[in-house]
């Protein structure tokens, strides 16, 4: 096709589900050889638009067109015989199977004369294909034993096996390393060169202004507007997205770090994992945001478990209050006043079956034990601020979590820790996979918080989201600690540290 022909449009298109009108009359329309991002607070529209364009739920209004010939998406795989793949965050590759086999799932060639599957022509077509993409990898190697970025790469090229005309790709980005991001770009400019239409949805507004040409804005459920990436700025993009100018969270002026002499609310000393982590020190003081930074691999969610006593250390030995505690399980930590937000909401975190206020009260009725219940009032009322604080977007709080958008699912699971009133909360990448206006609400809950006395161990792996909020910073490599920092160290001290060129003493 020639580029900037129009490959996709959709107009009118409206869906709503019970209690939320989830799109009212959007339009999108993706062009050939273009990178087209799709953005939008948690709770816009974007997933509920994926799912109509890719025939996983029917549209209530609308028409969509491809190749300027109206089309009735009624499944996924009719959308894909179409030419419309997806590739969703996490990868659906079936570690048991290898690269080949992966690849050509469900289009396996035959054999002539026996029958059965022509094992060497699947391994041959895979080759191929990888190479036309400019992927190198083992296609008889088993998917599960890939890099997670291997792994995405090989999704996308599964997704684009067939006569691809347009791609999704939903937040490819956010389990990937920078390295592993550059890879993924490099493909998807191969693609977009080739002529397919990619529809781009992420968080980080960085990568739209470096893969994308187009970007498409929805808030609640509308569209704002189709803008070119050179005549919108950051800027304009955010207020566009939330409606208004967005102010970061900072920590408030009057906010102090703990003083030096100040004690710990909770120390390590010693601890250790084999395989997971060296034995390291850790201290975190009341009122105290301590930022944990290092690459992906470095030790930042293996700590957090420790200290949480999700994994069993190896070594050392837990102080509160300067005191020795017994700290073997996550009831010990919950009874310790310790809160923890893992990393993966899905797995770790929200009960999908379980509505909005269970989810919300979870913790804190684990904490009052088997035998004192919340009352229902009190769980409603709970369970309501919290909604309200947070700005959890939900049809209401008996709904199923696994209803609401991942953004809020994390708002959710952060209000479930808040609601104990912590004296230690740890973070391990409270913001990934939420958008802009939400880290900003978050953090500003998170800063709250320790303004009353909390102390928040805050991992992330955007090192200036570390270093705005932190009072100190401590610094992970190779599952070791590299050293710490003050908070008003900057960016470049933090990757000098991880790269292993200065120490702390230099900064």
């Amino acid at each position: 096709m020639n580029p900037g022909a129009i490959v996709l449009e959709a107009r009118g298109i409206s869906r709503a589900f019970p209690g939320v009108q989830a799109l009212a009359g959007v339009d999108l329309t993706l062009r050939a050889g273009e990178v087209h991002a799709l953005m939008g607070q948690n709770g816009a529209g974007k997933s509920t638009l994926i799912k109509v364009l890719t025939g996983l739920c029917a549209p209530d209004a609308g028409t969509i067109k491809l190749l300027n010939s109206e089309v009735s998406l009624h499944s996924p795989q009719q959308a894909q015989r179409l030419g419309i793949s997806a590739v969703h965050q996490e990868s659906h590759l079936l570690p048991n199977l290898s690269v080949a086999e992966n690849i050509c799932a469900g289009r396996y060639p035959r054999r002539k004369w026996l029958g059965g599957i022509d094992w060497p022509e699947t391994r041959r077509r895979a080759r191929e294909l990888l190479g036309r993409l400019g992927i190198d990898v083992d296609v008889t190697q088993l998917a599960g034993g890939l890099s997670a970025a291997v792994q995405q790469l090989a999704t996308v090229a599964r997704a684009v096996a067939g006569d691809a005309r347009v791609l999704i790709l939903d937040e490819p980005t956010s389990s990937l390393d920078a390295d592993e991001v550059q890879a993924l770009f490099r493909l998807i400019r191969t693609l977009r060169d080739q002529g397919v239409a990619i529809l781009f949805v992420t968080h980080f507004l960085d990568q739209v202004y470096e893969v994308c040409d187009r970007i498409t804005v929805l808030r609640n459920g509308r569209l704002v507007g189709e803008y070119a990436c050179g005549k919108l700025d950051a800027r304009g993009l955010v207020a566009a997205m939330v409606g208004r100018e967005l102010v970061e969270a900072h920590k408030p002026a009057t906010h102090a770090p703990a003083a030096d002499e100040t004690p710990a609310v909770l120390a390590a000393r010693g601890l250790a994992r084999r395989g997971a982590l060296e034995a390291m020190d850790v201290e975190m003081k009341a009122g105290e945001v301590l930022g944990l930074a290092g690459l992906l691999g470095s030790g930042r969610t293996e700590l957090a478990r420790l200290l949480f006593a999700l994994d069993r250390r190896d070594g050392g030995e837990i102080l509160i209050d300067d005191r020795a505690v017994r700290l073997e399980e996550p009831a010990d930590a919950l009874r310790l006043g310790l809160a923890f937000c893992p990393e993966d909401r899905k797995q770790d975190g929200i009960v999908a079956e379980l509505s909005v206020r269970e989810n919300i009260v979870l913790a804190l009725q684990a904490r009052s034990g088997l035998w004192k219940f919340l009352a229902r009032a009190e769980q409603r009322a709970l369970a309501d601020r919290m909604v309200a604080a947070l700005g959890i977007k939900t049809a209401g709080i008996e709904s199923p979590i696994g209803q609401l958008s991942g953004g809020n699912q994390q708002k959710a699971i952060i209000a479930r820790w808040l609601a104990t009133q912590p004296r230690v909360l740890i973070l391990d990448e409270p913001t990934r996979g939420v958008d802009v206006a939400a880290k900003q609400e978050l953090m500003a809950e998170v800063l709250k918080l320790a303004a009353a006395g909390t102390a928040v161990l805050f991992i992330s792996a955007e090192i200036e989201e570390v270093v705005r909020v932190s009072d100190r910073i401590l610094v992970l490599r190779d599952r070791a600690k590299a050293g710490e920092l003050p908070g008003d160290a900057g960016e470049d001290a933090v990757y000098s540290l991880i790269a292993g060129g200065m120490t702390a003493g230099d900064a």
